[in-house]
């Protein structure tokens, strides 16, 4: 029994830290309001691939398995939300200064 306890505490504590590594490039992109220099690749993977591990720690009963994967593709799927949010409005402020700098050109 202890045993298990011990490895159950291993495993809470290796789920956080892998779960939470993605925070920083998160709270850069929502501080700064801009997508710039990141990508949704790599989360968008990552939530893909969580959630086999989310049946995995269902399937073998691991509560840190399925929790910090539970709580990495919510954090995973936020920032490929915020990515797209931000990278659909930098696109639109650009077309709007082109449209602006080419309709200044005509006069």
């Amino acid at each position: 029994m202890h045993e298990t306890r011990y490895s159950e505490l291993v495993g809470f504590v290796a789920g956080f830290g892998t779960t939470f590594a993605v925070v920083p490039d998160l709270l850069r992109m929502l501080r700064t309001r801009s997508s710039k220099g990141m990508s949704p690749t790599m989360p968008a993977i990552l939530s893909a691939f969580q959630v086999v591990w989310i049946y995995y720690g269902v399937l073998i009963g691991s509560r840190p398995v399925v929790m910090w994967n539970v709580v990495a593709v919510l954090i995973n799927s936020l920032s490929v939300v915020a990515y797209l949010q931000f990278a659909r409005r930098e696109r639109t402020d650009v077309s709007e200064l082109t449209r602006a700098g080419e309709s200044s050109d005509v006069h």
